[in-house]
């Protein structure tokens, strides 16, 4: 890409946020949580041409222009900052539900990839309850026994739900690192999770025990399964832009997608939090399977809600910028 094709490509994106500059520069209370999401967006999008005409094009004249609008935008944006708690607010309201709508096929992806693994892993140990020595962990193999769920036994209490809590923590953490690795360790980690889950999922079937172990499994398991795809999708968006890097080099497409996945990380930790009470607190209490599924119901309503409340906010905040 040669600068003129460069500057004609942006060109718009520069003067829309050059307007708001100037529109913001008049008054700071136009600065709120609510109607900074599409300047925000121009803000980094700017940012990152910045970072690009330095690499590639140090000495032409959109390398200092592009420097004095993003130190505006900048100044502006942090001038008297806006408390921490607003920032904050409108990073979980607003920005995070933002950047998830922008790569929600990443999300639906990994998905699909848990869900090949638990396919797979259920079917294998289904027609034959031995393979599942060979598919699961010795520890989880060897120490899982159906016929104690619910009882206060290993399973329910200590050894599914521990092992399952902090493997599904794990795999979260390593699947966004593992977007460095063109993905591949990305794919690799959230099928084998799948296949874990699917295994388990076929032995409690053998004994009979497949709705009471879906009970103990899905108060949690929709969130932190949700906060576990998104964490998958943000590596394998981080290692689809590695293997086709458009107009842009690896090294400058690795540090921008970096950025964004680290913030779609840290958007999922309420998420494992929120799991976590359940898991401590709701699922091994002594209340109805009924209820159990009730609490699951709830939480994949909440998230709904969550989701499109966002949508709602940004949507408003867009509007506002453009009227």
């Amino acid at each position: 890409m040669n600068v003129k094709q460069f500057v004609r490509q942006h060109r718009e994106d520069w003067k829309q946020l050059e307007v708001m500059v100037a529109a913001l520069s008049k008054g700071r209370n136009a600065i709120t949580g609510e109607n900074m999401a599409k300047y925000h967006r121009l803000y980094q999008k700017a940012a990152q041409n910045l970072s690009y005409s330095q690499t590639y094009f140090q000495h032409d004249e959109v390398t200092p222009y592009l420097n004095g609008l993003v130190s505006k935008a900048h100044n502006l944006l942090y001038k008297d900052q806006v408390s921490s708690v607003k920032q904050i607010r409108y990073f979980f309201s607003t920005k995070f539900i933002g950047l998830l709508l922008e790569q929600w096929r990443f999300v639906v992806a990994a998905m699909i990839l848990f869900a090949i693994g638990g396919i797979g892993s259920f079917l294998a140990v289904m027609n034959d309850p031995l393979h599942i020595y060979s598919i699961l962990p010795a520890n989880i193999a060897q120490g899982v026994d159906p016929e104690k769920l619910g009882s206060g036994g290993a399973v329910d209490s200590s050894l599914m739900s521990a092992s399952i809590m902090t493997n599904n923590i794990q795999v979260a953490m390593l699947a966004f690192v593992g977007g460095i690795t063109f993905g591949i360790l990305t794919v690799y980690l959230l099928i084998y999770n799948g296949i874990i889950v699917g295994a388990l999922a076929a032995l409690f079937w053998h004994h009979d025990k497949s709705y009471d172990f879906w009970a103990y499994i899905v108060p949690h398991g929709m969130i932190e399964l949700t906060a576990i795809f998104i964490a998958g999708g943000a590596g394998l968006l981080m290692g689809y832009r590695l293997f086709v890097p458009g107009p842009f080099s690896r090294g400058y497409q690795l540090k921008q997608q970096a950025k964004r996945s680290v913030q779609l990380l840290l958007g999922t930790i309420p998420l494992f939090v929120i799991a976590g009470i359940i898991e401590g607190f709701i699922t091994p209490a002594s209340i109805s399977l009924e209820a159990k599924y009730m609490v699951a119901f709830l939480t994949v309503i909440g998230l709904i809600l969550y989701i499109v409340i966002g949508k709602l906010k940004l949507v408003k905040a867009t509007a506002s910028f453009d009227s």
